[in-house]
């Protein structure tokens, strides 16, 4: 036989080693956001492979496998075009029945794929892999600690763009924003972000945490009655009527809350499919359904805007609408990220040796990337709340930073001073019981890099707070 005979099979067999290896992907999430022992959590995964491996692990100072599975069944599962809306509907893959011994937590969950490429070519050993999350809350909350972190799950949730729509335009498909987003897709935690370094810290200092979603504060309110101080951790922006209504009437009955948080409780979601989807309109208010009833109360846009009358400074002290960004969003990029000190006779400061007008947190930059504030007044050279924005009567400003929002994201609001520049607030009030802020997302970072002042604020408010 030729060589030239021989030839159209070459050119007719080329394309199929071309094609040999198929594409290995695997993702997945969990069916719940979070559980007790003795409950099962399930978990839905779209895969290629075959078979594939999931390890679970509970993350503290030193990271926990606590249960691995190889050679689970795997399939490919289809993507709804909705799926951001409306969730992807996999049928459940897998499930875990969580032993008693599981200690309150944030739980990762690992999916991982391996083959061996393909039959002809492309024969490298390939994997894939991706994670999911949940939490597992105290079977006897409180029985161990007087301290509940509430992961800040709903803003995870607001900022997740898979299967191509947000809460945001800038990460959305064709830069639209979505105005529903479903936890039943593969996540995208922030929870390394911030929480896991408060969480590190605070365990390996001998806090004992439990551990909750922000939706338990909705749907399992009962636990608040078991603890004396709620933490709420970094990014913590989007919270129900619900989740606000019963930290409310848990601060009236004496119990306390610290934001080590920034950009807190800024937009009003309405929890929707039991709690498995968040709706927020944001600035599109106007599209929104409740809109055109004209009870604006459960509204989901700010909750500073004037048509809800609910700004979160009632319940925080302080509020996005006063602050801003900071080391982001090219506001004060060159500048310090560092609080100045005004009151330092304050029991939140003892210890610290800090004087007034000094400064703390910059090698960290623990001002940012976003603050909330109050509208200010200065007297004798010390700052305190006007009180008009909602900000309680008994709020006292500890320290400020300041802070500014980028005119992208604040001129959509009819009543927004332009040019103004506000401020990152550290301050505390008590209305039976008693609320700390720091007025910024980024107070984790110094317990990161081992602050002493941030260390020994942070244990100051949950010494104080917490027993």
């Amino acid at each position: 036989m030729s060589f030239l005979r021989t030839l159209p099979l070459v050119l007719l067999l080329a394309p199929a080693f071309a094609a040999d290896a198929p594409n290995l992907f695997i993702e997945g999430y969990a069916g719940q956001l979070s559980v007790v022992p003795g409950e099962a959590v399930t978990f839905h995964v779209s895969t290629t492979a075959p078979k594939f491996s999931a390890e679970i692990t509970r993350f503290g100072p030193k990271p926990e496998v606590v249960w691995t599975k190889n050679d689970l069944p795997g399939r490919e599962q289809a993507v709804p075009e909705d799926a951001s809306a409306n969730g992807c509907r996999w049928a459940e893959t897998f499930r875990v029945e969580i032993p008693k011994t599981w200690r309150s937590g944030y739980y990762s969950v690992r999916f991982r794929a391996e083959d061996r490429g393909g039959k002809y070519t492309q024969r490298g050993t390939r994997t894939a892999e991706s994670s999911a999350f949940f939490i597992v809350r105290a079977a006897q909350p409180g029985k161990a600690t007087k301290i509940l972190l509430q992961l800040s799950t709903n803003t995870y949730n607001a900022y997740n763009n898979w299967g191509g729509f947000s809460a945001y335009a800038y990460n959305g498909f064709a830069k639209n924003q979505g105005s529903r987003v479903s936890f039943d897709r593969p996540a995208a935690s922030q929870f390394d972000r911030w929480e896991a370094a408060f969480v590190g810290w605070a365990e390996s200092h001998g806090y004992t945490l439990d551990y909750a979603a922000n939706s338990d504060l909705e749907f399992h309110p009962e636990l608040l009655a078991h603890y004396q101080l709620v933490l709420s951790v970094g990014h913590d922006e989007y919270w129900s009527a619900p989740m606000r209504d019963h930290i409310e009437a848990y601060i009236a009955k004496g119990g306390n809350v610290a934001f080590f948080s920034g950009n807190s409780v800024c937009w009003q979601v309405r929890s929707e499919d039991s709690g498995r989807a968040l709706t927020c309109y944001k600035q599109h208010y106007f599209a929104d359904p409740v809109w055109q009833t004209g009870d604006y109360r459960t509204l989901s846009t700010a909750w500073s805007h004037h048509l809800v009358k609910r700004p979160e400074n009632q319940l925080t002290g302080v509020g996005f609408l006063w602050g801003g960004y900071r080391k982001s969003h090219g506001q004060f990029m060159d500048d310090p990220a560092e609080y100045t000190v005004h009151r330092p006779e304050h029991w939140v400061f003892a210890g610290t040796e800090l004087g007034r007008d000094a400064k703390f947190g910059g090698k960290d930059t623990i001002v940012g990337y976003e603050c909330d504030g109050c509208e200010l007044a200065w007297k004798n050279g010390l700052p305190e709340p006007t009180h008009r924005d909602g900000t309680p009567e008994t709020f006292t400003v500890l320290a400020t930073c300041p802070a500014r929002w980028h005119p992208d994201d604040c001129e959509w609001y009819e009543r927004w001073e332009k040019g103004r520049t506000g401020n990152a607030v550290l301050g505390v009030y008590t209305r039976g019981g008693t609320v700390f802020t720091t007025g910024s997302t980024d107070w984790a970072h110094g317990l990161r890099g081992g602050d002493a002042m941030v260390e020994r604020i942070t244990r100051n408010v949950l010494d104080r707070l917490g027993k």
